[in-house]
């Protein structure tokens, strides 16, 4: 066996460097897992603060709705809090992601098997893991849509499972709900296609199987947690990737009570057998589509076992509606990907930025693609079928914007399609779409969708948008801090540019107003009065006198 030294960091060291960075906020007062923990992160994402300064916040002082206190820490924001975070845990720049995940998955390393593994520090077995306090009782597991889940449910976690056929692992971003200190229900997607644990579930029924090992990691190092809900190629082995994109081998060694191999590095592991032959009923959940999930029948899992590091912490989401945790991580992850296939698959070379739209849509619903001002009308159309189409569960509104509009405010989106886009020529709708990730729709004869493409991009030159020019704002600014006023937050666009259909006769009158010499222009339009001219009659001050 190899000896256990990674050649990457797990969490507890990923914990330090954001604590170096700025980025860990620690909470050491008591905080209820149950009512306050979820709720109060959720303010870093629906209260205004900007996304650069969201941070990871560690709890260590976790008590329950009754007062129980618990052994373990709970951390949330630590893996995707915002993008520096995520950036911190690929160890890249955020420009570099796409290249990080390319690379991992053409040059995926194969795992080492290791004897000994800090996860394993601490085993629970048989009598242990019965009753109150003990068991899965014994993690502080956060409720995390108060007033509305059911369980406190683990959110944050590589499910693991082997295909009973080949025998390659997966690793899968499953939610698995409380139930017993022995047992828990898992949701595996059963999407289009089907989540790499569900198939393995469906192939275990199929061989005639009662049950299929599994084990549920919180809390790996963040080049393993990455992988989880990657949504990478079925049949991938996701530990090999995550050694791809740590550039070295990941420990991993045998679970205590199943025949699968897990993380050495994780902080907790959770084994046992999921139910082939009987589900049960889980939810009511807050899903990340944004809609609360219904109770709904899943699987059970009966837990054989608990191990965990002597120090463990636990690993929280805040998902639900986005902006969040989640879609954070897959933002930085996806929208390089999109942009990837535009430009670099099918050579659309006029495409700039690909932006899924975060807020309230989690990511899914809505994609913008950004195009170089005179990009072909064909290339326009090219990006939106491209776009509509790279991933069954993204794209169903794709837009088509220029450069002048920020993809991120959807005020500026709204404009472009208000005086951009010509809904007989500039609007397509496409049949035939899955519905993907959101809430049932019963009342539907056919779970169907549609898909929706838009060009708003420029068709003609427009004149500059009607905002100060940037210099005048920053004056402005600056005078704003001197009164004393309310910090500011610049949504942009917050000034106008002199681009588009702007002459310089324009910008040489716009000079003489601000220096206070109007009179100057008065007396240059004296001298261009006409008769037998309708009033607004445009006038083009090029080649007069």
């Amino acid at each position: 066996m190899a000896k256990a030294t990674p050649g990457y960091p797990d969490l507890h060291e990923h914990l330090e460097g954001l604590k170096q960075r700025g980025l860990l906020l620690t909470i050491d007062r008591a905080v209820d897992k149950d009512a306050q923990l979820h709720p109060l992160m959720r303010w870093q994402f629906v209260g205004g603060i900007e996304e650069h300064e969201r941070k990871a916040f560690l709890f260590t002082n976790v008590i329950d709705g009754r007062g129980r206190k618990y052994a373990f820490p709970v951390v949330v924001g630590a893996l995707a809090g915002n993008r520096e975070i995520y950036c911190l845990g690929m160890r890249c720049k955020a420009d570099e992601v796409q290249a990080r995940w390319d690379h991992a998955i053409a040059n995926p390393i194969a795992p080492r098997i290791v004897a000994a593994a800090v996860c394993q520090e601490v085993v629970i077995e048989g009598e242990a893991l019965l009753g109150f306090g003990q068991g899965l009782d014994s993690l502080p597991i956060p409720i995390s849509t108060p007033g509305f889940d059911s369980a406190p449910t683990l959110t944050a976690t590589n499910v693991i499972t082997r295909d009973p056929d080949t025998g390659v692992q997966n690793h899968g971003t499953y939610r698995a709900a409380l139930k017993a200190s022995d047992r828990l229900v898992v949701r595996m997607a059963t999407r289009v296609g089907g989540a790499g644990g569900y198939r393995h579930y469906v192939k275990h029924q199929q061989r005639g199987d009662k049950t299929m090992p599994c084990a549920i990691v919180l809390g790996g190092p963040p080049c393993v947690a990455f992988v989880a809900p990657q949504k990478l190629p079925i049949d991938v082995d996701e530990i090999g990737v995550a050694g791809g994109l740590a550039g070295a081998p990941i420990n991993i060694v045998r679970a205590r009570t199943v025949d699968l191999m897990v993380p050495a590095e994780a902080e907790i592991v959770i084994e046992g057998y999921l139910d082939t032959e009987s589900v049960e009923p889980e939810g009511p959940f807050g899903e990340s589509h944004g809609h609360v999930a219904l109770e709904e029948f899943n699987i059970p899992m009966r837990v054989t076992a608990i191990t965990h590091r002597r120090h463990a912490i636990v690993v929280s989401y805040l998902s639900q509606v986005t902006p969040s945790e989640s879609s954070a991580m897959k933002r930085v992850a996806y929208e390089p990907m999109f942009l990837s296939h535009l430009r670099n698959t099918l050579g659309i070379r006029g495409v700039k930025r690909v932006t899924l739209h975060e807020r309230m849509t989690a990511l899914r619903r809505i994609c913008i693609i950004t195009l170089e001002k005179d990009t072909p009308r064909t290339e326009v159309w090219r990006a939106l079928y491209g776009a509509a189409s790279f991933r069954a569960d993204c794209g169903k509104i794709c837009v088509a914007v220029n450069e002048d509009i920020d993809a991120d405010n959807s005020d500026a989106l709204l404009w472009a399609i208000a005086f951009r886009m010509n809904p007989a020529s500039d609007l397509q709708v496409l049949p035939y779409r899955s519905p993907g990730h959101g809430p049932e729709r019963e009342h539907e004869a056919e779970r169907a969708d549609a898909t929706l493409l838009m060009d708003a991009t420029m068709k003609e030159e427009l004149p500059p948008l009607a905002l100060p020019r940037r210099e005048y704002m920053e004056r402005a600014h600056q005078l704003w801090d001197e009164l004393g006023l309310p910090k500011l937050r610049p949504q942009s666009p917050w000034f106008g540019e002199p681009q588009g259909d702007w002459s310089p006769q324009w910008e040489d009158a716009a000079r003489r107003a601000v220096a206070g010499d109007y009179l100057d222009n008065g007396r240059v339009s004296e001298k261009l009065q006409r008769k037998g001219v309708k009033p607004e009659t445009k006038f083009r001050p090029e080649g007069q006198d």
